[in-house]
C-alpha cells in the first residue's frame, strides 16, 4: 500500500498529515482554519488520496504559518508515498470549470519542484481567510512533493469559487499522475531510470 504519514513540529505549528495514495478520496482535516480545511476536504475527494491532517498553530497571529506548514508536510507525505515512483503515470492534467471559474492545472511528478502560478484571486479575503495563502500553500506543497506544477486561470470572478477550482484541478491532475500506468507497472517512468 503506498501511504505515509508526516509529523512536522516547530516553534510555531505542530502538524501530522496521513496519506494514502490507494484510497477512495475519504478525508478527516483539522486545521482550525475552516476555509482551508474545505479545500484540503476537496484536494483528498477529487485525488481519491486518503487524507487525515491535524494541525495546531499560531493562529492568534495569523493564519500563514499554518497553512504553508501543512503543504510542506503533505508535500513530504507525497514524496514518501510514491517512493521510487515505479509503474506511476507520472503527468496529469484537468480543465476544471466551477460556475464563473476555469482553472487548469498540468503537472509532473518529476522531483523537480517548479510553480507557474497565473491565478488571480480578486478579494483579499474568503471570509477570515488571506487569499494569497492559496499560493503559499501550493508552494509549499510542490517544493516539498517535488511537482512540477503548472496551474492557470482562464476565467473566474468569485476569489471562493476559483480557489475551489484551483484546488479540486490539482486534485484531478494528482488522481491521473499517481495511477499505476497498467503497460509500465514494473518500470520507472523515465529514460533516466530514476526520479
Amino acid at each position: 500500500m503506498r501511504s505515509a504519514t508526516i509529523t512536522r513540529q516547530t516553534a510555531e505549528t505542530d502538524i501530522s498529515v496521513t496519506i494514502n495514495l490507494d484510497g477512495t478520496g475519504s478525508y478527516d482535516n483539522q486545521t482550525g482554519i475552516g476555509f482551508f480545511d474545505h479545500m484540503l476536504d476537496q484536494l483528498a475527494r477529487h485525488s481519491l488520496i486518503d487524507m487525515t491532517i491535524r494541525a495546531k498553530g499560531d493562529l492568534h497571529i495569523d493564519d500563514h504559518h499554518t497553512v504553508e506548514d501543512t503543504g510542506i508536510a503533505l508535500g513530504q507525505a507525497l514524496a514518501q508515498a510514491l517512493g521510487d515512483k515505479r509503474g506511476i503515470v507520472r503527468y496529469g492534467s484537468c480543465l476544471l470549470p466551477m460556475d464563473d471559474a476555469l482553472v487548469r492545472t498540468a503537472l509532473d511528478l518529476s522531483a523537480r519542484p517548479f510553480l507557474i502560478w497565473n491565478v488571480d484571486l480578486p478579494t483579499a479575503k474568503i471570509g477570515s481567510f488571506d487569499t494569497e495563502l492559496v499560493r503559499e500553500f501550493f508552494t509549499a506543497f510542490a517544493t516539498h512533493g517535488g511537482i512540477t506544477l503548472h496551474v492557470d486561470m482562464l476565467h473566474g470572478l468569485n476569489s471562493h469559487h476559483i480557489a475551489e477550482a484551483a484546488f479540486k484541478s490539482v486534485a484531478r491532475a494528482l488522481r491521473q499522475a499517481v495511477e499505476t500506468d497498467p503497460r509500465k507497472a514494473d518500470a520507472i517512468p523515465s529514460t533516466k531510470g530514476a526520479l
